[in-house]
């Protein structure tokens, strides 16, 4: 299968931005293109001009491109099959959330601050071409321990980050995932009230 022929455009029941229709979260990725430094500048960039609770920005982003011992370090840190595939990815990006403030007192909005940053940078850089996907099976604490991350600073997420690869250079199983149905359940369903 041809990825450049593949769409993957979602069949939104209402109209939505074509940039989100169009987002998904691949695992092929280029194993030859090194980042794009201005797209993932851009990327980080609207992270950055995410909303936060009182402006508060508990976000931190650890980035690691492809060959560097950083990388290496949180590939190692991947569990199950995301160490099949995320290696290839030009870019690793650890989101981390500052749950405390520096004098210890709790931010409580981080996890969903840090979850809007995310955001933001997913679409961004779909939008300039790159892929993104996320994934939650990662050691949290071998990251903790690469980074040095003091105790306030909870890694949620890596990120990877690149150009879209060939689909068939993945095993079988994920290449079913990854031309299977779109499906999301029905909208009605998750709003638990409208008046």
């Amino acid at each position: 299968m041809s990825t450049a022929i593949l769409d993957r455009t979602a069949d939104t029941d209402h109209p939505v931005m074509e940039v989100l229709a169009d987002r998904w979260s691949p695992r092929a990725f280029d194993t030859e293109l090194p980042i794009d430094e201005q797209k993932l500048a851009s990327a980080l960039e609207a992270a950055r001009w995410a909303p936060s609770a009182n402006n508060s920005q508990p976000w931190r982003f650890l980035v690691a491109r492809r060959g560097t011992a950083l990388h290496n370090g949180i590939q190692a840190a991947l569990m199950g099959f995301n160490q099949t595939w995320a290696p290839h990815a030009a870019a690793l990006i650890v989101a981390i959330a500052e749950t405390e403030t520096e004098d210890g007192q709790p931010v409580p909005f981080a996890a969903y601050d840090l979850g809007q940053a995310v955001a933001h940078l997913s679409v961004q850089a779909h939008h300039d071409g790159l892929v993104v996907h996320q994934m939650g099976g990662f050691d949290r604490e071998a990251v903790r321990a690469l980074s040095g991350l003091d105790e306030r600073f909870v890694p949620l997420t890596v990120v990877a980050l690149g150009e879209l690869g060939d689909l068939a250079a993945l095993p079988e199983a994920l290449q079913e995932r990854e031309t299977a149905p779109r499906t999301r359940r029905p909208l009605v369903e998750s709003v638990v009230a409208a008046a």
